[in-house]
């Protein structure tokens, strides 16, 4: 038996040619990384990328790119420890992350390798942190919008989205997967995400494969509500007895046209390796695509939290890569349209 979702599987280099790529040690943070500063291995370069020529060989980040009229990422994260109040994440223990990230530094990076504007997504749970990042977008046109943190299972909910809601660049709110578990058979809950659908916002839902069902269930109950999956592909659930249930509900959502993919979990580190070959990544990126179409799947660095995987610049340039080589019809869709649609910024 094999799941439909294929996992993360690094291979060995097998030609002499090849291309550097950061690879950090431990896994940290709430979404995918490493604790550790990178170190750097050597990385062979694919047929694929030969053929292409010589600057698609080549480590420069727009070598490669699939371009667009506009650029968005729709997935940054910004804080700033040095605060009186400090942060509740990330902890002081991580060295990568453990510093102030604001929006300057993220445009300074982005904005000379075509990126046009980023939607920020809140980590933190601190309620008066939506607040916060709603004043940086204020000085910051850079940033077009914003993902806030809000829990509809709380009773304070209401309070609180009507005072953030009056502000169109609130963009919607994100949950994660528990979240999306406890509250899935509460019609409070329900009521609350169905406010969010009503004002014309959307949900972002953070977790892996093991939540597919409920974000079936999810769509199928609020199907105004456009939802929005963070950080695919998916590996397969480590355990092999939900494999049925979770390839269920990956194909039911071809029949749902109001998910959306956020495509923000492509370069992985394992056994401190990297692999930046987008021929190691087709299988996994294709599925994607044939899922969701080329209408439902949107780009989302995760920054800073990539940092601990490779160089910002390696990450826009895979999807960028592998855009141009296998979807170049959608490239203006992926990079931008699609963000639009979902996100609706003012």
């Amino acid at each position: 038996m094999q799941s439909i979702l294929r996992p993360y599987s690094p291979r060995l280099p097998k030609t002499n040619q090849q291309l550097a790529v950061a690879c950090p040690h431990k896994d940290a943070g709430p979404d995918r990384g490493a604790s550790k500063k990178p170190i750097w291995r050597r990385r062979s370069v694919t047929s694929e990328q030969q053929r292409a020529g010589p600057a698609d060989a080549s480590n420069g980040p727009g070598a490669t790119a699939a371009r667009s009229s506009a650029l968005v990422d729709t997935h940054t994260h910004f804080y700033d420890p040095t605060r009186p109040q400090g942060v509740p994440w990330p902890s002081k223990e991580n060295k990568i992350l453990y510093r102030k990230v604001l929006p300057a530094d993220f445009q300074t990076l982005a904005e000379p390798l075509g990126v046009t504007g980023t939607v920020v997504v809140e980590a933190s749970p601190w309620v008066e942190d939506n607040r916060w990042v709603l004043d940086l977008l204020s000085n910051h046109p850079f940033l077009l919008g914003f993902v806030g943190n809000l829990d509809p299972g709380a009773a304070s909910f209401d309070e609180h989205w009507d005072r953030f809601a009056q502000d169109r660049r609130f963009l919607g709110i994100r949950i994660g997967a528990q979240a999306l578990a406890r509250g899935i058979g509460d019609a409070s809950f329900l009521d609350r995400l169905k406010r969010v659908s009503d004002a014309d916002r959307a949900l972002d839902v953070l977790g892996d494969a093991r939540m597919l069902p409920d974000a079936v269930r999810l769509a199928a109950r609020l199907p105004g509500l456009r939802i929005v999956l963070d950080h695919l592909p998916f590996d397969p659930p480590a355990d092999k007895a939900r494999w049925a249930e979770t390839d269920r509900a990956f194909e039911e959502l071809r029949n749902h046209p109001h998910v959306y993919a956020k495509v923000s979990n492509v370069l992985r580190r394992t056994a401190d390796r990297v692999e930046t070959e987008v021929a190691f990544h087709r299988e996994r990126l294709d599925q994607i695509w044939q899922v969701f179409g080329a209408e439902r799947a949107i780009y989302g660095s995760n920054w800073p939290v990539s940092d601990q995987v490779a160089p910002y610049a390696e990450v826009l340039k895979i999807v960028r890569e592998y855009v141009r080589l296998h979807q170049p019809q959608s490239a203006e869709a992926f990079f931008h349209a699609n963000a639009r649609r979902v996100y609706r910024w003012p």
